[in-house]
């Protein structure tokens, strides 16, 4: 089988897609590897899910998530939020980027990618873990915690995994 995704950005856009899919999965490996050491966000797909179904009911921040009550389907919800919206969706920022620098596809794929995944840990540290109320960087997140650490080691492969599949474009 041949991939020929070269030239279009529309190409370029779902490969970002699939990327960030594939980034998302590594990314959850990445996390089950670092909690075996000691070293976790405090964030889960349950939260996620909350967080989303909060959203969809207005609700952008919460004094502390997991103080909130469950709801129901939180977790296939947030399973769903992470894979689609936070893996594919966040992905398609970087060929976003690129075609507002005049390029069509990234000149060095795997290690623009990981650069990216790298720029991503800002969305956790300054969105997703204010939401949760737990401050800038997770802070005030939950006992044994270190979302300072944990996220950029965790985006790092997420951004292995859009590199990796934009080059097949290359």
């Amino acid at each position: 089988m041949t991939f020929n995704f070269t030239g279009s950005p529309m190409n370029t856009f779902a490969l970002a897609f699939l990327g960030g899919i594939l980034g998302a999965v590594l990314m959850d490996i990445t996390e089950i590897a670092m909690a075996r050491v000691g070293i976790r966000s405090g964030v889960n797909v349950a939260l996620v899910g909350r967080w989303f179904l909060g959203l969809m009911r207005g609700r952008l921040a919460h004094s502390d998530i997991q103080a909130s009550p469950s709801l129901p389907r939180e977790a296939g919800l947030g399973w769903a939020f992470h894979l689609l919206i936070g893996g594919g969706g966040v992905a398609l920022i970087y060929p976003a980027a690129l075609l507002l620098l005049g390029m069509h596809s990234p000149t060095h794929p795997i290690l623009g990618g990981l650069l990216f995944g790298l720029v991503t840990s800002l969305l956790p540290w300054f969105i997703l873990l204010p939401a949760f109320g737990w401050g800038w960087f997770g802070r005030r997140g939950p006992r044994g915690a270190n979302a300072l650490l944990a996220s950029p080691l965790s985006h790092i492969p997420y951004g292995l995994g859009v590199g990796a599949v934009m080059a097949l474009g290359a």
